[in-house]
């Protein structure tokens, strides 16, 4: 194998990507905070908002794999700086456009293809080449944490914004940040140029039948689809829902969406931390039977400002946990050079899952006046998450040899 230009170091691609992951993640995260102010400016029931948002997360999902081709063929670089320029499309549609429908599929299309050029998918592949084997898991767990600082760092920029600057114009000076942020980190991701002069190589058609074959990947697939459902859902429809159980102080949903953001940083740090000394498979078992345990309990207890913050607390420790050993063992399972397009595939399962818990929160409100039937589905989907990834096998796939390329 031989490579024209130097391999940027793991310590270089963890900063610039985690500079990426900050704001791509921690802009997104913050746009429930919105549904609100945009609602009432335009006549929009909640139902309408929601649906920008599922479309969002599920055009995420549908571009993920194609960016993460890109990524694994072009490299990292060429597909962040696409998805900068989408970003701050995005975000300027949705401060200018009035129209309902237009505002559904342009914000959809421009932020879904944004997050799927630069947030986990297609930055995992350049962070599972370079890192070590035996720190891949970690620096899985590094990019975790610095998408979860994003949330606890964005969240109270785009509130503090929102009520200074107003809504439009938060949209606006946050497309500046992510043009002005994103373009110079990306260039620090600049792949060497890889050509492989002799033994067997695995096309792109083969490594994807031979994934979706693979029970375990399959498995992973399933259970990712509930980390989308719950973890958007309580994103997008947490600030509406204490609002209309008494709590409407906007600062306390804020801070309940910041604080999920600072515990998941410890989170997806030592779940990565953990990932590379105990079976992965156990861990994720772990995380999604705890998020039905927590949210049941968020649910019987007495709701009260403090109430909401333990829950964000401990909802927090394992909100994003799951990202660093799911990738994990993708890598593990089937290697790194098609790393970037499987997270794609298997993450085009959870931004599915997005897309249903989103939409059927404000679905299922605008006719029942109630998120209870929601919040049950989140519980039972974790339960069901726990057991489909204790089979999971983490050993790597015996290939049978290739013909050389």
């Amino acid at each position: 194998m031989i490579t024209t230009s130097r391999t940027p170091s793991l310590k270089t691609v963890l900063l610039a990507s985690g500079v990426i992951l900050t704001l791509a993640m921690g802009v997104r995260h913050g746009f429930g905070l919105w549904m609100q102010p945009i609602s009432q400016a335009h006549g929009w029931s909640r139902e309408t908002y929601s649906l920008a948002m599922a479309l969002q997360n599920l055009m995420w999902g549908a571009f993920g794999p194609f960016a993460g081709m890109a990524a694994d063929r072009f490299g990292t670089m060429r597909v962040v700086l696409i998805g900068a320029v989408s970003y701050m499309l995005g975000l300027v549609w949705m401060a200018l456009v009035n129209d309902a429908t237009l505002f559904v599929l342009g914000s959809g299309i421009f932020i879904g293809l944004a997050l799927s050029c630069t947030a986990f998918g297609a930055v995992s592949g350049i962070i599972g080449r370079v890192a070590p084997v035996e720190k891949r898991s970690w620096a899985f767990g590094i990019s975790g944490a610095c998408s979860s600082f994003g949330q606890f760092f964005m969240l109270p920029v785009a509130q503090q914004l929102i009520s200074s600057a107003g809504w439009r114009s938060a949209f606006y000076l946050l497309a500046a940040l992510v043009i002005v942020a994103m373009i110079p980190s990306s260039l620090f991701l600049r792949e060497p140029e890889v050509s492989h002069s002799h033994g067997p190589q695995q096309s792109i058609g083969e490594a994807l039948r031979e994934a979706l074959g693979n029970r375990s990947f399959l498995f992973l697939v399933a259970g990712y689809f509930v980390c989308g459902f719950q973890v958007v859902f309580i994103g997008a429809h947490l600030a509406v829902y204490l609002s209309d159980k008494g709590i409407a102080n906007p600062k306390v949903a804020m801070t309940a969406l910041a604080l999920i953001g600072l515990f998941n940083i410890f989170g997806s740090y030592f779940a990565g931390k953990l990932g590379g000394r105990l079976p992965k498979r156990m861990l994720l078992a772990a995380i999604y039977f705890s998020r039905s345990a927590f949210i049941s309990l968020f649910l019987l207890a007495p709701l009260s400002q403090w109430s909401v913050y333990v829950f964000a607390a401990a909802m927090g420790l394992i909100w994003l946990s799951t990202v660093p050993l799911t990738n994990g063992i993708i890598a593990g399972i089937f290697g790194v050079k098609h790393m970037s397009m499987l997270a794609g595939v298997v993450f085009f399962s959870h931004q599915v899952g997005s897309f249903l818990g989103v939409w059927l929160g404000g679905y299922l409100f605008a006719r029942q006046g109630s998120y209870d039937v929601v919040w049950g589905i989140a519980i039972a989907l974790g339960v069901m998450a726990a057991l489909v990834n204790l089979p999971i096998n983490e050993r790597p796939v015996v290939r049978a040899q290739l013909q050389p390329a």
